[in-house]
């Protein structure tokens, strides 16, 4: 995915992975046990992936010019209604990984590149 680093800020607690370069919240999943909290915060962002409409989704908006994607460009690709298109996407910006700022009756939606690289080194153990 061609994923671009979103100036926007996001209202969740982005998740921290320990590495050489962050030593904050959670492990990655392979290294060492999960302590409850890191479990419950990794399962939150896997259940938001666990859908293929999301999945579908959020590979839309990454390969949208700047990572961002208007919703009503959303719609015809995932061959869903709007509402449901909006409860998906409030799903993902509920995990922190896209965010959404609302333009006009619309709603710009953009990748938390930092949210998915801190996924993905959680995976890479």
């Amino acid at each position: 995915m061609g994923i671009r680093v979103s100036t926007m800020a996001t209202n969740t607690t982005p998740l921290t992975v320990r590495s050489d370069e962050t030593a904050e919240c959670c492990p990655a999943l392979l290294a060492e046990p999960l302590d409850p909290t890191d479990a419950v915060e990794l399962a939150a962002v896997f259940k938001a992936l666990a859908d293929p409409v999301r999945l579908q989704l959020l590979s839309l908006i990454a390969a949208a010019p700047n990572a961002t994607a208007c919703s009503c460009d959303l719609e015809e690709p995932v061959g869903k209604s709007q509402p449901t298109v909006s409860h998906h996407l409030s799903v993902l910006a509920d995990a922190g990984l896209i965010t959404k700022e609302k333009v006009g009756r619309w709603v710009n939606c953009t990748i938390v590149a930092d949210r998915l690289a801190q996924v993905r080194a959680a995976l890479e153990g």
